[in-house]
């Protein structure tokens, strides 16, 4: 097993791995949208933070010798599901493989967010 650590993606904020890889797989770390540069959260609707959280994930996988292309499945976690059809419209042009996936929506995430996502993918 192999831990993954990039300075493109948001550092953890906790006791955990931004990524490891085993067997073949990426396994990422739920990913919320810090911009990784300055640590702030910089946009407050659900598509600007959308969008940070898939370049996110597109660095960390990027790092990790995969790509956004490879993921096969996401879990997706929303802070309002009236916020889906916006999430979506981001989502769908970053995960063009349309990978398995699974949303709901959630009490609270981390920092006040609105969306964090966490994948699957192969190396």
């Amino acid at each position: 097993m192999e831990t993954v650590s990039t300075v493109t993606a948001p550092a953890a904020i906790g006791p955990y791995s931004q990524a490891k890889i085993c067997g073949g797989l990426v396994y990422t770390s739920g990913q919320i949208p810090v911009n990784p540069a300055n640590g702030m959260i910089e946009s407050n609707d659900i598509a600007g933070q959308t969008e940070q959280v898939c370049v996110n994930i597109a660095n960390l996988l990027e790092a990790a010798g995969s790509d956004i292309e490879k993921v096969v499945k996401t879990v997706c976690f929303l802070s309002d599901i009236n916020n889906f059809a916006a999430f979506n419209a981001v989502y769908e042009k970053y995960f063009t493989s349309k990978p398995a996936r699974s949303c709901v929506a959630v009490k609270d995430i981390p920092k006040g967010c609105l969306v964090e996502i966490e994948c699957i993918a192969e190396l």
